[in-house]
């Protein structure tokens, strides 16, 4: 499947309009006949990204390869599949569609006197204002997946995390996707998954940020994309991280929510 998305003939079948940079739905084409392979994927070309102030020009198919390359170090396969290559275009990164479920069920808005016993399985983040001019309690499932997003998000400094960025395939597992605003060298944590602040890393976390940190082969990996001090930067979260031996929570944070939600 990597190998239709990295040497596949790229057909642009549309264009996801609400995307604020190029984004383009595709088929990657490799071989003929009986042995051709066909996979469904987004292809953003360098040429189609938006300007941003705080992040280098050009840089965002790259930081979402770079995601792409930590989520594979971590095992956790958070990422769908990702490559940095030529398209119609010009280079941009293409990643492996994926077809969701009712992705709105990781999300919930709950009364704000909803009592602690009808909390069971969600984390409350914020109150947020209704049509009806009442108000409510956002919250996001209290999971084991959402828990691996929310540190992946915290070890690649995601300054997006959305609702809208984690989509639940037909098996019930949760992918993450939109990393092209990560690995800034200032902090820049930015997501709806709050519901793990202050918690404490288990031995399994613990034994994986340590593994990624000493990880040569990823190090050189991600030396292909990021800069010199970014990569300087991802460690030095990473051992921030263990020194802490918690999940960072948004408190001191400027703008720790993303807007719009999702």
């Amino acid at each position: 499947m990597t190998d239709a998305l990295r040497e596949g003939v790229l057909k642009v079948e549309g264009r996801l309009t609400d995307a604020s940079n190029a984004t383009l739905y595709c088929v990657a084409v490799l071989g003929e006949g009986d042995e051709q392979t066909n996979v469904t994927c987004v292809y953003k070309p360098i040429a189609g990204e938006s300007p941003l102030w705080d992040f280098p020009e050009g840089t965002l198919a790259a930081r979402e390869v770079a995601a792409y390359e930590v989520s594979c170090a971590l095992g956790w396969d958070l990422v769908p599949e990702t490559v940095l290559r030529d398209g119609p275009y010009g280079l941009g990164m293409c990643q492996r569609w994926i077809e969701t479920e009712d992705e709105t069920r990781l999300l919930a808005i709950l009364p704000t006197t909803v009592e602690q016993s009808a909390l069971d399985g969600w984390c409350p983040i914020i109150t947020v204002g209704l049509d009806d001019d009442e108000q409510g309690i956002l919250a996001h499932q209290d999971s084991e997946a959402l828990r691996r997003i929310a540190l992946f998000d915290a070890v690649i400094n995601n300054a997006d995390r959305k609702g809208g960025h984690l989509l639940p395939d037909a098996n019930g597992h949760i992918y993450a996707i939109d990393h092209g605003v990560s690995f800034h060298v200032e902090d820049k944590l930015r997501t709806l998954l709050w519901g793990f602040a202050g918690r404490s890393l288990n031995e399994s976390e613990t034994a994986e940020l340590k593994r990624i940190h000493a990880d040569s082969l990823l190090t050189e990996r991600l030396a292909t994309l990021l800069s010199e001090p970014e990569i300087a930067a991802f460690h030095a979260r990473i051992e921030a991280l263990l020194a802490a031996g918690r999940f960072p929570g948004p408190e001191g944070r400027r703008r720790p929510i993303p807007w719009p939600l999702v």
